[in-house]
């Protein structure tokens, strides 16, 4: 039984989820925020394995509320999915880079909302590689390299370094297995003790540090 905790300000939208959600025999809808505030408070003390969190809320955001979420969190931490109206807003990328998992529009259809809940309670991604592309070229747009930032790259392996640019570029392990002529197991313990050195929490981090070190740049 995977919990769920449902984030939204809309009551229709929040109950509807809600409905849904408790339709479902492998869900369990342990609460109901309004607020970022109530979210912080209810993940606290009801311990989610996943949060549908609206990423527009007033006061205390979508964004600002996930990484509270996480930074108050013991292991294992809540897996967090962004609920969006728009297909580009300009706060997924701030919430990918706190440490949310992925996110989904509000007009997603119920059997999709229930796959992605259960491959996040997995760990898996939530979305294709080539959404997490074009999300980067959207809102980095050609950065220079943070050379203050590249820091924490001197603790990779090389082979760390390949495993981060590769997927930086958005692939999956299949295709970086198949580029560095290796096993997928390999390619995850790279990707697992890569992330572990530099404290990330999801694949979309990864990404958003492979942009911000000047590692991968975004296309022109």
């Amino acid at each position: 039984m995977t919990r769920v905790l449902v984030v939204d300000d809309q009551v229709l939208v929040r109950s509807g989820l809600s409905a849904l959600l408790r339709a479902t025999p492998d869900l369990e809808v342990c609460g109901e925020a309004a607020t970022g505030e109530e979210a912080v408070e209810l993940a606290a003390g009801r311990r989610p394995d996943v949060i549908l969190m609206d990423i527009r809320l007033p006061g205390l955001d979508g964004v600002a509320a996930t990484e509270r979420i996480l930074a108050a969190s013991d292991e294992p931490k809540p897996r967090i999915i962004m609920l969006t109206t728009f297909d580009l807003d300009e706060l997924v990328y701030a919430a990918l880079r706190v440490g949310a998992s992925g996110f989904l529009l509000k007009e997603t259809p119920p059997e999709r909302l229930f796959t992605a809940i259960r491959a996040i309670a997995d760990g898996e991604m939530l979305f294709a590689p080539t959404v997490t592309r074009r999300l980067i070229d959207t809102y980095l747009r050609c950065p220079s390299p943070d050379v203050a930032g590249a820091g924490p790259l001197t603790s990779l392996t090389n082979r760390e370094r390949d495993v981060l640019s590769l997927v930086g570029q958005g692939l999956s392990n299949p295709e970086i297995a198949d580029r560095l002529t290796v096993t997928i197991a390999t390619v995850k313990t790279h990707l697992n003790r890569m992330m572990a050195k530099l404290d990330l929490s999801s694949r979309a981090q990864a990404v958003a540090v492979a942009y911000e070190t000047g590692l991968v740049h975004a296309r022109r």
